[in-house]
């Protein structure tokens, strides 16, 4: 009789860590979102260009690199995603309370300036890889906007947030791609653990520009935002925590075999490249056209959700600085600034990469970088402020971990934002 007394507590225990387990992987569905998100768009076009330029000039020489920025990406987005989930507010909103409407002024202008260039490089991205499909891009790039447009005008966040993830899965054809290519995984172990680092401007350009397209300034805007509108609340912190590490995994994950097929291809042969979809062209004679078809398939997803992404962040980052009405779940009515700028960037976006010859758009693409590249710091000092402030945080601010892997990623992007400058405005400083 004990025995059976003891067997049925034992099930009706199981039974319950069963349903404890169902509970909290629901809860983990639910909340999960806005890091994955984060994470996939941060492989945009600009991104996936870094990534195939970095293995097509080095081969595996800067796998080292991609392993340990994930560890900063990590810890800058657990910051913004602390703070979105305990406050309730965006990263702009958050600035604008603590330090006033002048910094948050300075700081929503570089971001607009870097985001609608970056937009137009997603646009040009989805024009690179229609052509590799035999598309017009006088008949993609409109169609994609519109498309987009209508994603967020039609969508709730709800929608618009599973439509995103659903097409994050594409993202597994850069990983079919690294081995479908036969690369030397004992090589490819062995760069990433031991980095072949060279003292030279080429390598250590390529090297900013691998760290720099990991890390933008648009990311924390971005998630902090989309946790606010999405309405966690701090119950749901461990939960968004786990979206957030997945995010930045899976992002570098993808960045770590764009550069093992393009280092097994293109740096064996020699072969240089400008922009991903000359990395694309590339692999066909190298490896097959299924190779190709599956870089070009990437590049069409990753720019297409940048494209949806870059301006809902910019139009998020920018309301929220001067207290204006926001979120995909809005009316023109109910929110004029926020819809009427998402629609002007993307159209501009759209403009720029339709009517202006590729060749013509260095300076374009290249501005987010500059932009971008002297935000990001600023960006960064004013998140460590905020995550360490009592008032605003609690028990919840930065620990000492934290703070010393926040303020050490923000000095080496502070330099390496400077070498960008420098090189960009003055191209003859250095050597080769």
């Amino acid at each position: 009789m004990a025995d059976t007394q003891l067997d049925q507590e034992a099930r009706k225990q199981r039974r319950n860590q069963r349903r404890t387990l169902r509970r909290r992987l629901l809860l983990l569905l639910a909340v999960i979102g806005p890091g994955l998100i984060m994470g996939v768009v941060d492989d945009d076009a600009t991104g996936i260009t870094g990534y195939s330029l970095a293995g097509a000039q080095y081969g595996y020489g800067l796998l080292w690199a991609v392993v340990l920025v994930t560890v900063s990406l990590i810890v800058v987005q657990e910051m913004v995603a602390r703070m979105g989930v305990l406050t309730g507010k965006g990263l702009a909103d958050l600035i604008r309370e603590r330090f006033g409407v002048r910094v948050a002024f300075w700081s929503m202008l570089a971001l607009l300036v870097a985001n609608a260039a970056t937009t137009v490089a997603e646009f040009a991205g989805i024009a690179g890889a229609a052509d590799i499909f035999g598309i017009s891009p006088w008949i993609a790039v409109p169609l994609v906007a519109i498309a987009v447009w209508l994603l967020v005008l039609r969508g709730s966040y709800r929608y618009v947030e599973r439509f995103l993830l659903i097409l994050s899965a594409v993202y597994i054809s850069y990983v079919i791609s690294g081995f479908v290519v036969h690369p030397d995984w004992g090589q490819v172990l062995h760069q990433t653990i031991v980095p072949p680092i060279q003292l030279n401007q080429g390598y250590l350009l390529t090297l900013v520009s691998v760290i720099g397209t990991t890390i933008a300034p648009w990311m924390p805007f971005y998630q902090q935002s989309a946790i606010a509108d999405k309405g966690l609340h701090p119950a749901d912190l461990a939960y968004e925590q786990i979206d957030t590490y997945a995010g930045a995994f899976v992002s570098d994950f993808i960045a770590f075999f764009i550069v093992v097929a393009t280092g097994a291809t293109l740096y064996v042969h020699h072969i240089q490249i400008a922009q991903a979809k000359d990395a694309a062209l590339a692999l066909a004679p190298l490896v097959g056209k299924y190779a190709e078809l599956l870089f070009a398939i990437g590049l069409f997803n990753a720019s297409f959700m940048a494209a949806a992404v870059l301006p809902l962040s910019t139009a998020y980052s920018i309301c929220e600085a001067f207290g204006w009405e926001r979120g995909v779940d809005r009316s023109f009515r109910e929110a004029p600034q926020f819809l009427t700028l998402y629609t002007a960037l993307i159209i501009l976006g759209a403009a720029v990469a339709t009517f202006v010859p590729a060749g013509n758009l260095v300076f374009v693409l290249n501005l987010p970088n500059i932009v971008g590249g002297m935000l990001l710091p600023v960006v960064l000092v004013l998140m460590i402020l905020l995550c360490n402030d009592k008032r605003l945080l609690g028990r919840y601010v930065n620990g000492p971990v934290r703070n010393v892997i926040a303020w050490v990623t923000t000095i080496i992007l502070t330099i390496l934002a400077l070498l960008i400058i420098i090189t960009i405005l003055f191209p003859g400083i250095g050597g080769s």
